[in-house]
């Protein structure tokens, strides 16, 4: 029998989220989590105590405003590893920092080291605890971090073309003049260089495309898959980091699993017909992925997709021949 889904105020009355890492990306997440209460206490975790604790201390000035569902007040501490392994979900941000024209996956090498020393100081796990990667490149360090956990699969995800598919979601939003709640749009495999953008899915209140573009406004689709791929990096050369986006989308995955809310969304997770973990669309609930979805692909698009997960799995080999 398939479980209830939780009641909201159970949820956040009796829910814990730890976050690793206390940067900007990590204190972004934070405050996303405290200004649309998700959870009753969110622990922040980070080697650097003293940039740590001087995070909590500024995000605890947003408390007093915005308590929990069903009132009593979000509260945010500073917290160890091996607490963060007993909460119902930890978010992973811990990471070398993207540096400007550096790839994605030119990050892999510094933040595996990262991610097995915290995998390995959260240990024992709570059983249900569901991980949350956030952290770059996100799709080869998912694969690595259920292989550091020893968790089960669908408990160990990552953020991938969620914020990918956002951003695509927007840009179509305005071109066809609709709010972009009214565009159902995905990317798709690699959260990077190889991502496939699912064009034969997309739909403006479920018709298609094509048919809802106004007159003499034909959409240039390679130009947008650009311009949703390069916007990361856009704003990493003007600002230095990118921060509120996926601050913001990655609350968003923890309310739908903490409530169980059975949202689908494009997460980084573990595919055995293409062996790694890249993005397609899942049902998210309060074990993290409740199952997967089969989305209709054309021949090109399934070819571009298996070209994505190509990429990762040269990756994932190129990674474990340092491992050894």
């Amino acid at each position: 029998m398939e479980p209830s889904r939780m009641d909201p105020e159970v949820a956040t009355d009796r829910s814990r989220i730890a976050i690793l890492g206390a940067g900007s990306v990590g204190s972004a997440i934070a405050l996303c989590l405290i200004l649309n209460p998700v959870a009753s206490e969110i622990l922040l975790v980070d080697p650097n105590t003293d940039q740590r604790d001087a995070q909590v201390k500024d995000l605890e000035d947003t408390t007093t405003y915005h308590g929990a569902v069903g009132g009593g007040g979000v509260r945010i501490r500073s917290a160890t590893h091996k607490e963060a392994g007993q909460c119902d979900i930890v978010v992973i941000s811990a990471g070398a920092k993207q540096r400007h024209g550096e790839s994605r996956t030119d990050l892999l090498g510094r933040n595996l080291a990262i991610l097995k020393s915290a995998t390995d100081d959260m240990k024992p796990f709570r059983d249900d605890i569901v991980i949350l990667l956030v952290a770059n490149p996100v799709d080869v360090l998912t694969y690595f971090c259920q292989k550091f956990s020893g968790l089960p699969q669908g408990q160990i995800i990552g953020s991938g073309t969620f914020l990918d598919s956002a951003r695509l979601r927007g840009i179509l939003a305005a071109k066809v003049g609709v709010d972009a709640g009214s565009v159902d749009a995905y990317v798709l495999g690699e959260h990077g260089e190889s991502q496939v953008v699912a064009w034969s899915c997309v739909t403006i209140g479920a018709v298609p495309l094509d048919q809802c573009l106004p007159p003499g406004t034909p959409i240039d689709r390679k130009a947008v898959a650009m311009e949703t791929k390069d916007k990361a990096a856009k704003i990493i050369e003007a600002k230095g980091a990118t921060a509120y986006g996926i601050g913001a989308l990655s609350a968003a995955i923890c309310k739908s699993i903490l409530f169980d809310q059975r949202n689908v969304r494009p997460i980084s997770h573990w595919v055995d017909d293409l062996g790694c973990c890249l993005s397609l669309p899942v049902v998210l609930g309060r074990r993290g992925i409740v199952r997967s979805l089969n989305i209709p692909l054309n021949q090109e698009e399934r070819d571009l997709l298996l070209k994505s997960a190509a990429t990762l799995k040269r990756l994932i080999q190129e990674a474990e021949q340092t491992q050894k």
